[in-house]
């Protein structure tokens, strides 16, 4: 899904996800919160901080697939924007609580960030599909 990176279109993909998951697989209420929390995290940092240079919000694109063989769910948050580095004297260093938060909540996180974007990438192992799974 592609949308641009505000957080309005971060709430709408985030419910039509949560509801994607309910049809699809068969959660605990713990395992379901903490993918909602971290995939919601990855597009709020999108929304908040990939474009802030530019001055205007861009794109973010949410991609869910599920890897039946391996029982594994991935969900990828890309954006177009620029990294944000921060000074590490800066307030804001006090803030960054999302990556430890997403490291925390999935059984794989990882982090490619460049100029050009940022791809977030989050799995999930023992993940069990309601018949085929599916891919949003």
């Amino acid at each position: 899904m592609d949308a641009v990176a505000n957080p309005e279109s971060a709430a709408q993909i985030r419910n039509e996800f949560a509801e994607w998951l309910r049809r699809h697989f068969r959660l605990d209420a713990t395992k379901a919160s903490d993918v909602l929390l971290a995939v919601n995290e990855a597009m709020a940092n999108a929304a908040e901080f990939a474009y802030v240079t530019v001055g205007r919000p861009g794109a973010m694109h949410v991609l869910a697939d599920y890897d039946g063989s391996a029982a594994t769910l991935t969900v990828t948050v890309t954006d177009d924007g620029a990294w944000r580095r921060i000074d590490p004297a800066s307030p804001q260093v006090r803030r960054g609580r999302g990556i430890p938060l997403m490291q925390a909540l999935a059984d794989r996180a990882t982090f490619d960030a460049s100029d050009g974007g940022t791809r977030v990438r989050l799995e999930w192992n023992q993940v069990t599909a309601i018949g085929d799974g599916a891919r949003a």
